[in-house]
């Protein structure tokens, strides 16, 4: 019988000396209720938890799975749990020292398996985006006849990755990252548990929150962090692990940054008065910062997006797609990529001319409707379409710009009170150089008096 998921002789090694194998193998949940997040997944009647027993009579079969998502998010741990809790035969590949021999071999074994002695057979393919075309193509006939149960792990998209035909046979199953609160509760069950530290030591608050901050959403480096670091307590006689400890532990310095409060407002205003000010340095640093604390990349690029119109605007009319196209990019790839693609236009905004016209021009707009400054829309400006609109003078006198060689009447577009007010007044700054000469231009053939 092919080697399991975890071998028979590491698991009575473990069962002799648990301090042998590492934290995170220790603390893997033995049964679906341990494993931490990802309960979308596990609710009665899942996949999952047909795999492994739970509501699986009837006429229909097991079906196969990918499992999709980031590194730490419990794609091998819920392999485990299956291997744990089943009663099929389970069989580990791994695409990385695999090939199509391996998964022939694996295929005979489970059609021998299951017309000997009617033992049903589950195939682990760790990181399945790894096999080519073919090697995914020796999967199929298996996968379709139920020789086998596939669970196939991958952290890459798998409608690129994964071949239609084995996509079409198997249920995606996308894994999501794991929340602060997932990640705490699993590092206070790993102090307590007898698997784990045995209450040898105490987190506090603040090292549970650099403990968070470094794991990035990864159980198993959190786990790994928390290891280290409580060795490292240990070592010293100290029953605490100190943020001290930690930070010499990981070589990771601890980012004083509050989330929820002043911190986080004060590092965020310093960076976009950073890019106004067009120190590119200074506001990497504090860019940095926020990284490094765990910011929400969506509230970085939001506000890089309302400074480009804010502090940017027409001087540099490339600013606000650049900042927008960096929003989408990041809400689709994440940290830690994020941060590349948050530094590209963090650099960009700092570096472009600057103008706050866009700003100023809406501000005085605003303020004289608020006044109630404001007026009839003039007549010729008025909705013509509808019937009467005519007798009523709507669109009568309406000079089609189009018409005119210059494309532009001299007619009046704004209510009568506000004829001669501006608004927008722009710098000679980069790009907008141009858009004073284009409104210098135009006021003067609207008939507009000179200010």
């Amino acid at each position: 019988m092919e080697p399991d998921l975890f071998t028979a002789a590491a698991e009575e090694r473990q069962d002799k000396d648990p301090a042998s194998s590492p934290l995170a193998v220790r603390m893997r949940p033995r049964t679906l209720d341990e494993v931490v997040g990802q309960q979308h997944l596990l609710k009665p009647g899942s996949p999952l938890r047909r795999l492994v027993g739970e509501g699986a009579s009837g006429p229909a079969g097991h079906s196969s799975v990918i499992l999709w998502g980031p590194p730490g998010t419990g794609k091998t741990t819920l392999a485990y749990v299956v291997s744990k809790a089943t009663d099929k035969r389970f069989v580990e590949l791994s695409a990385i020292t695999a090939g199509v021999k391996e998964v022939r071999a694996v295929i005979d074994g489970a059609r021998r398996a299951s017309g000997g002695y009617g033992k049903d057979t589950v195939l682990f393919l760790d990181e399945i985006h790894r096999f080519s075309k073919a090697q995914q193509d020796s999967l199929l006939p298996a996968v379709e006849n139920r020789w086998v149960t596939l669970i196939a792990a991958t952290t890459e998209n798998p409608y690129f990755s994964v071949i239609s035909p084995l996509l079409s046979r198997s249920l995606l199953l996308t894994l999501e990252p794991l929340t602060d609160d997932d990640l705490r509760g699993l590092l206070r069950r790993a102090l307590a548990d007898e698997r784990g530290l045995k209450e040898a030591v105490t987190l506090p608050e603040d090292t549970e929150d650099h403990v968070l901050r470094i794991a990035g959403g990864d159980a198993r480096r959190a786990l790994t962090a928390l290891e280290a670091a409580a060795g490292a307590a240990l070592d010293k006689g100290e029953a605490e692990i100190t943020l001290t400890t930690l930070e010499e532990t990981v070589d990771r310095a601890a980012v004083k940054y509050d989330r929820d409060g002043d911190q986080h407002y004060d590092v965020a205003s310093a960076l976009i008065k950073s890019i106004r000010g067009s120190d590119v340095d200074a506001a990497l640093h504090y860019l940095a910062r926020m990284i490094e604390a765990g910011e929400d990349p969506r509230f970085i690029a939001r506000r890089l997006m309302i400074s480009a119109s804010e502090d940017i605007g027409l001087a540099d009319p490339n600013a606000l797609p650049t900042a927008v196209a960096a929003a989408q990019a990041v809400a689709m790839i994440g940290f830690p990529e994020a941060a590349l693609t948050l530094s590209h236009a963090t650099i960009a905004l700092a570096l472009a001319p600057k103008s706050n016209s866009a700003t100023t021009a809406i501000g005085a707009a605003l303020e004289d409707v608020r006044k109630g400054l404001a007026g009839p829309v003039p007549a010729h400006l008025r909705d013509g379409h509808y019937k009467g609109a005519a007798k009523l003078g709507h669109a009568q006198g309406y000079v089609y710009p189009h018409d005119l060689p210059e494309g532009i009447a001299n007619q009046r577009y704004a209510p009568e009170a506000l004829q001669e007010r501006e608004y927008y007044t722009p710098t000679r700054h980069g790009a907008e150089a141009r858009y004073a000469d284009a409104v210098e231009w135009t006021r003067k053939h609207l008939g507009r008096k000179r200010s």
